[in-house]
């Protein structure tokens, strides 16, 4: 285990990285890059360089955090760094749903900071943040392992950590589809992270009775899912819009008075178009001090496809430009129901004592769903429990979701050559072109109509999402899909041939080009995992080694050596 010293301006981290040579380590970096411990220097002022993480790891001195405070936040990779992945690291981003992916090119931070009074301190409190970085976006698994570790390590310092890294690098891998103990502290984890062949909209995991362990498990229902209804309290009446947003990768702040209810929301938010993946950029909690910061905010040119959470009210000046801004407090009730905020005008966001609301010019291209908001306010009136709520906000997300998407998929899958124009001795055919103007012209008989009673502007809808990166994002990953499904057809086929046969009538030259095509696609299936029968593959082999028998002593010693 390695412990390395950086730092930032006021403040120091202390890292207990795992992603060191030694290979014990391995499976520690399965879960976590590394475990950082942030504290605040007085003294230290300017004199250590500046890094993301420790000023990420604070709230800022607006939020006012007293006590324990926990929150998220998401940071770019460092540039010119390309994150290489092993084996079951490539196996385990085609078998998690896609939301649910290892992140290739940003780290996932998971804070527990605490602010207590302390005389013994010069300034007066006691501040200090344990920091999980990782590569996955388990934000309730992660979350609930700080609430364990942090309380813990701030009474007994380095040896409580190093004994927690220890435990968690004996952690079996993190399998889709499985449910998996995770020992930690005296305590055993129970989660369930969800596969990609997962039903949409199953229930989350349960207490199980099957086991009857000692003491019981802390069961994790969900690795990722928030409390979609807590989050959206005080904007129920606006989901369709907030939806709406997400969809067409619009950008958006998020103005919020504490990093917990800054990065719950913009994580919320990128969830609202889940089964979808959100392509774009978000931050849950961002400062001044990011790196990002001046690209962020530049006047030059039109805001980026980025949502950003924030809590520091110069914002409001700095992100005038921008078209879409949700500024949200503490959730105020009226009468025995939350105050909604409502929708303003942008040329109203001046001041830094703006009210909460919506500031934005944008006019949705759907109704609202008059019902489904009645139904939430009915169940906060009957005190529905919240877990129930949230299940009602989750599934009409993903019906409108799926209903938006089934179409795009249907109209993809035409665009996949047919099975039987699939020969084992031509190249794989291609696949169509996507052409817009096309698909607009299948919504007339096959569109959203079919599966959804929301009323509104579909076709305009469509039309500017296909011009979003959420739709270049989810095509180019369809797109891979297609093609790897191709290569797997035509490797069957290839199988499935006689080989001996067809070798018979050729000359040298074209039966070693085959060899070396077919050695080539026979690595691509093994290093890529491709779900090929291993029976075939070994057919196939067999076949090769047999052609390449077949052949002159020369062309064998050099087919060898490829």
């Amino acid at each position: 285990m390695e412990l390395l010293e950086t730092g930032g301006r006021a403040r120091t981290v202390k890292c207990c990285s795992g992603s060191g040579p030694a290979l014990p380590w391995d499976r520690f970096s399965a879960w976590l890059e590394c475990v950082c411990v942030v504290t605040f220097d007085l003294e230290l002022g300017q004199a250590i360089e500046k890094t993301s993480i420790c000023y990420l790891s604070f709230p800022d001195s607006y939020s006012g955090c007293l006590g324990d405070t926990q929150f998220s936040f998401r940071i770019r990779q460092t540039v010119g760094h390309k994150l290489s992945m092993n084996g079951d690291e490539e196996k385990y981003n085609r078998d998690a749903p896609v939301v649910l992916q290892r992140d290739r090119a940003h780290y996932y931070g998971f804070v527990y900071f605490r602010q207590v009074k302390d005389s013994t301190v010069k300034r007066g409190y006691f501040q200090k943040s344990l920091v999980l970085i990782s590569r996955l976006p388990f934000v309730n698994l992660f979350h609930s392992l700080l609430q364990l570790v942090a309380p813990e390590y701030f009474e007994k310092l380095e040896p409580c950590l190093e004994a927690v890294c220890n435990e968690v690098d004996q952690w079996p891998a993190p399998v889709p589809g499985k449910l998996l103990s995770l020992p930690v502290m005296g305590v055993v984890i129970q989660v369930r992270i969800p596969s990609r062949k997962d039903k949409h909209g199953t229930s989350p995991l349960k207490q199980s009775n099957q086991e009857n362990l000692l003491p019981a498990p802390m069961v994790i229902p969900t690795v990722n899912e928030l409390d979609l209804f807590g989050c959206f309290q005080s904007i129920l009446i606006h989901i369709q819009m907030l939806w709406e947003l997400m969809l067409l990768g619009e950008p958006v702040i998020v103005m919020a008075t504490s990093p917990k209810i800054s990065s719950d929301t913009v994580l919320a938010l990128t969830s609202c178009i889940a089964p979808l993946r959100y392509c774009c950029d978000y931050r849950p909690y961002f400062t001044i001090h990011d790196t990002e910061f001046k690209e962020y905010t530049t006047r030059t040119q039109a805001p980026p496809n980025v949502i950003l959470g924030v809590t520091n009210p110069f914002f409001i000046k700095t992100f005038q430009h921008w078209p879409h801004i949700i500024r949200i407090g503490e959730v105020r009730m009226s009468g025995d129901l939350p105050k909604q905020i409502k929708v303003k005008k942008l040329m109203k966001l001046r001041t830094l004592d703006t009210k909460p609301g919506i500031y934005t010019s944008y006019k949705t291209f759907l109704h609202k769903d008059k019902t489904l908001i009645k139904r939430l306010l009915k169940g906060i009136q009957r005190k529905r429990p919240a877990e129930v709520q949230s299940v009602i906000v989750r599934l009409h997300l993903l019906e409108l979701t799926q209903s938006f998407i089934i179409p795009l998929e249907r109209y993809v899958a035409s665009l996949m050559p047919l099975q039987r124009t699939i020969t084992a001795w031509k190249n794989p055919p291609q696949i169509r072109p996507f052409i817009k103007e096309e698909f607009m012209k299948t919504l007339e008989y096959a569109g959203p109509q079919l599966t959804s009673v929301q009323k509104g502007d579909w076709i305009g809808l469509y039309r500017r999402f296909l011009k979003s990166p959420n739709f270049d994002g989810w095509f180019r990953m369809r797109y891979q899909e297609m093609c790897k499904k191709l290569e797997i057809l035509h490797l069957e086929v290839l199988c499935e041939a006689d080989l001996l046969r067809w070798v018979r009538e050729k000359s040298e030259v074209e039966v070693v080009d085959l060899v070396l095509k077919l050695r080539e696609k026979l690595i691509k299936a093994r290093v890529h995992q491709l779900p090929v029968r291993d029976d075939l593959l070994e057919k196939l082999e067999l076949y090769l080694e047999t052609v390449i028998s077949s052949l002159p002593d020369d062309l064998q010693v050099v087919l060898h050596r490829h």
